[in-house]
């Protein structure tokens, strides 16, 4: 299980540092854009990230 857990994580930072990486000042206007956002909506972007993650790992394990 944690060879698993470890091989998710580190899947998890490779996808989260491609935009980064390719775009840095794309993800600079996305993040000042986010930080202008209500905290309802980031909460509602976040359960629906977190609920389709959850539909992922369902549909494909």
């Amino acid at each position: 299980m944690w060879n698993e857990l470890l091989a998710a994580f580190g899947l998890m930072l490779v996808l989260e540092g491609i935009l980064p990486f390719l775009s840095p000042g794309r993800l600079r206007q996305t993040l000042l854009q986010m930080a202008k956002l209500e905290d309802r909506a980031l909460r509602l972007i976040g359960l629906a990230s977190m609920l389709l993650g959850l539909l992922v790992l369902y549909v494909f394990r």
